[in-house]
């Protein structure tokens, strides 16, 4: 992070003689005044920073009256922070403008009104007000501090709200205020200029409170705050607009510029999904069920919006310099769109010297260092990719049926293997469309494979078979796939054996082509191979099936199931539990900066001719697949991680186990990690919920939290509303298990599938996201046969991403797997609420020791040999969900949001 800057503007200097804050991408400095000069410039001193203790206690308490002869008043001195923004910090910009130095000189640079917890005797609010003057800026915890002074009466009671209105030209982001008796208003948000916005905007002391527990002097507050929230439907937003509500995903297309980027709207009965925030941008002129594009970022409410105020964002800064910078750049530089690697030797090539680009503006090699090297000379800088974890261990992992087996059960996907719990393998698709049902995986071919070991009956019996199955999902897509350019697919099965030690051992993968208008179906099971021909076409149909699961784990366990499905739960959160409502305050660390990756998402990544489309073998019938997934397979009360094992065979419940649950492979890396995880959440829910609703009836007569349940089931998860596994909210344990799952998916599950995509897929043989050709001994012709048996090896490189392609997706991999510099990692930062309520920092603090203990005891695994899907020669250690990390490409830490 660059450090603040202060660079004079003379020509408004000398009209304002006081000092300026930066204010949103703006800045001026002015000179002391003798006439007036309340503050100085704070320089660094060795007082202790405000946030050394990773904590931001506060406590409310009532005024302690001063009686004052004659007046009966209190004096109440308030603190104001205001965060500077990045923008001005950095590029050194004035803010412009004379109106807000005069309202600097005035003293008058907001306008505060405190209010009472107690209405006056004629039943209106009791409020004081004061304006706050610029005071300084402290260089020590990079903030601006206004100060006010109140007189306040002394009946005037407990406060417990303030209002602000914003007399600069420019909003401004607010910290926190505090008074001299103790009394904290942590903000967290942007505050429009009165200008933009004229109603004042209401901030609540730290002291939390169920709706029907709101003193009488905050109730009208309380609900005018969340109105202000939801808007009214109507209009298209503003940069500035604190507007949360809901919409279907319209804005994916873009057949304004070209018919052939029309997409299906992804939400409703045809394609079901989850909502997103409405935007209301004008529908376009081609397609009037579609949304217009921009190439701006779009719109998120503006205290989703942390570029301006946030090293955090980092990630979102720089997944924005790849997309809109490093992309363009080698789109011009690899004119052929083809052509792939006409060696193994080219792709390592990729880590050893980098690909020559232009230089790169904007300060992008700052932003990307791992990414962007020094430049060769005047014309040329280099992308260079720094060698992944799994290849720097073990060259050749990827090769290996061992390692393809374990990175089911330790790798970037844990969310797709499954116990095979019936025989035959059967698809429930219509056989009149999609040829026979009967999987040709047969018993025969099974007890060939595990011959010496047991009967396939056994292995059913004793649950030794495993299988990821992508069949049915993507069967309806191979035949238009196979009509676009440069990719194919199949619907696929991939069968495995756990070993007597533990281990998996792929038996089977079944590729399925169905039928069409001139051919008839086709399948196709292949081996483990003794032979040179067998050997590589078992390659070849494990490259296939990794491009199924890569595009699995991106479209559904990572998007759909993470980032997708948390946003109904944040619009419903601003619009219906109130900033003082303990539930809000309980999942608020899990919320931030994910609307405004999800907006990034569609602005350039899942849109019609984005990078997933570009890069994954479904091409542009992608996000298709995704709804599907979300229509076929979602289920809110799957999402929790124990149920989530139980749903696909991997865990059985059993009261005598520690996590509740039993696995069904002992050595489940993932799973192993994540119970323990799983039960440090639901812990600290468990505390939180009991501490704040002691009784079970204190649950079902929360309105607030009654409206947000049934918004996030009936709106924002409206496609499934009239489903039946929908959790009831009527008791502690009902909100205990929504909650938990909540958290769980913000942070646990994204992490799993998140920050080893580097790791994992950085070096694409060994999970490529495209299978461009079919296999070989598909209906070949006579020269693609002899083709394949001469040069086996171009079929496999042939076979693979192209170049630009993989390029893509290797920079892409960079920046989402990376840690930013202040990443809020969970059970890191204790929230001011928590902090202010003892019994609830009490039980942060056991939180903060379980996750402490975890990280001793993922580190005691690795390293014990008898783990052998975590412990071995050339293995890299499962570390995914350990919570804490150092910045950028670790391959460990959980945030508690979803941040990149």
């Amino acid at each position: 992070m660059l450090n603040t800057q202060i660079n004079p503007t003379y020509t408004l200097s000398k009209l304002i003689p006081l000092h300026k804050p930066f204010v949103t991408g703006d800045y001026t400095t002015h000179s002391s005044s003798s006439a007036y000069s309340p503050a100085i410039l704070r320089q660094p001193t060795t007082t202790k920073k405000s946030n050394a203790t990773c904590t931001r206690s506060t406590s409310v308490g009532k005024i302690k009256a001063i009686n004052i002869p004659f007046l009966n008043k209190t004096n109440v001195k308030g603190v104001i922070t205001i965060q500077p923004t990045v923008s001005s910090a950095i590029a050194g910009v004035g803010i412009g403008g004379v109106v807000d130095g005069i309202s600097d000189l005035l003293g008058m640079s907001f306008l505060l009104e405190l209010v009472s917890n107690d209405l006056d005797p004629n039943g209106k609010q009791k409020t004081v007000k004061a304006y706050a003057r610029y005071d300084a800026l402290d260089f020590d915890i990079n903030v601006y501090t206004y100060k006010c002074d109140f007189d306040v009466p002394e009946d005037f009671g407990e406060i417990g709200a303030i209002l602000v209105e914003n007399e600069y030209s420019k909003k401004m982001f607010f910290k926190k205020i505090v008074l001299n008796n103790d009394i904290t208003f942590t903000c967290e948000s942007w505050v429009a200029s009165k200008h933009d916005n004229p109603e004042k905007r209401i901030f609540f002391t730290d002291k939390s409170y169920l709706p029907s527990e709101t003193p009488e002097g905050l109730k009208s507050l309380r609900e005018k705050d969340m109105e202000s929230l939801r808007g009214n439907g109507q209009g298209e937003r503003k940069s500035s607009d604190r507007i949360y509500d809901y919409d279907v995903y319209d804005d994916l297309g873009d057949p304004d510029q070209s018919l052939s980027l029309a997409r299906p709207v992804l939400g409703g009965n045809d394609h079901p999904y989850p909502r997103r925030c409405r935007t209301g941008r004008p529908m376009s002129t081609k397609d009037p069920l579609s949304e217009t594009r921009t190439l701006l970022p779009f719109y998120v409410p503006s205290d989703e919006d942390f570029s301006e105020i946030k090293k955090a964002n980092f990630g979102a800064r720089a997944l924005y310099s790849v997309l809109h910078a490093v992309l363009p750049a080698l789109d011009a530089i690899i004119t052929d769109k083809d052509k792939g690697f006409p060696l193994f030797r080219t792709i390592d090539m990729l880590y050893d010297e980098g690909v020559n680009v232009p230089p790169p503006d904007n300060g992008l090699k700052t932003i990307l260092p791992r990414l962007v090297k020094g430049a060769v000379d005047a014309t040329d800088a280099v992308i260079q990719f720094e060698t992944p974890e799994t290849i720097d261990h073990d060259t050749f992992s990827w090769f290996r049926d061992e390692e393809f087996c374990r990175q089911m059960l330790a790798g970037l996907n844990p969310y797709s293997i499954q116990l095979v719990t019936e025989w035959p393998l059967m698809s429930k698709l219509d056989p009149q469309v999609y040829g026979l049902p009967e999987s040709a995986i047969t018993k025969e071919i099974v007890e060939q494979e595990i011959k010496g070991f047991m009967t396939l009956e056994q292995a059913l019996a004793e649950k030794k078979l495993f299988m990821l199955d992508y069949n049915d999902l993507l069967l309806p897509y191979v035949n238009k796939t196979r009509e676009l350019n440069g990719t194919t697919l199949y619907g696929s099965r991939t069968l495995m054996f756990l070993t007597p030690t533990g281990t998996l051992r792929p038996l089977a993968i079944e590729l399925t082509r169905p039928p069409s208008d001139d051919k008839p179906q086709w399948k196709h099971v292949y081996t483990p191979a003794w032979d040179a021909t067998g050997s590589w076409l078992w390659k070849m149909a494990k490259a296939h099936v990794l491009s199924h699961d890569s595009a699995y784990h991106q479209f559904v366990s990572h998007w759909l199931r993470t980032h997708c499905v948390m946003e109904p739960y944040i619009i419903a959160t601003n619009r219906h539990l109130s900033q003082m409502h303990p539930i809000r305050r309980l999942l608020l660390p899990h919320f931030r900066y994910t609307m405004q990756i999800n907006s990034l998402a569609r602005l350039a990544l899942i849109n019609a001719g984005g990078i997933i489309e570009s890069t994954f073998s479904p091409g542009k019938y992608s996000m298709q697949i995704c709804s599907d997934a979300y229509d076929q397979q979602w289920r809110f009360d799957h999402e929790s991680l124990p149920a989530d094992l139980i749903s696909r065979g991997m865990a059985v419940e059993d009261p005598n186990s520690p996590h509740g649950v039993k696995l069904t492979i002992e050595d489940y890396p993932y799973a192993n990690d994540g119970l323990l995880l799983w039960d440090a959440i639901k812990q600290w829910a468990t505390s939180y919920v009991n501490h704040y609703y002691p009784k079970a009836n204190l649950v079902e007569s929360d309105v607030e939290l009654t409206q947000w349940w049934d918004e996030i089931r009936t709106v924002g998860h409206g496609d499934k509303k009239d489903e039946p596994w929908w959790p009831q909210l009527k008791t502690q344990e009902d909100l205990i298990g929504i909650v938990s799952t909540i958290m769980w998916v913000g942070s646990g599950h994204h992490s799993a599938v998140n920050f080893g995509q580097y790791d994992f897929a950085g070096y694409f043989p060994n999970r490529p996201t495209m299978a461009r050709t079919k296999m070989p001994n598909e209906d070949p012709t006579e020269e693609e046969w002899q083709s394949f048996i001469n040069r086996p090896e171009d079929a496999l490189l042939k076979c693979f991403p192209s170049q630009i392609q993989a390029i893509k997706v290797m920079s892409l991999l960079d920046v989402l797997s990376s840690h930013s510099p202040d990443e809020e990692y969970i059970g890191g930062y204790i929230e001011p609420a928590w902090a202010a309520e003892p019994t609830i920092k009490a039980a942060f603090e056991e939180f903060r020791g379980s996750l402490e203990k975890l990280e001793e005891i993922i580190d005691s695994r690795n390293v014990d040999p008898k783990l052998r899907n975590r412990s071995g020669a050339g293995l890299v250690p499962y570390q995914l969900l350990k919570p804490f990390s150092r910045p950028g490409v670790t391959g460990r830490g959980v945030p508690n949001s979803i941040s990149i």
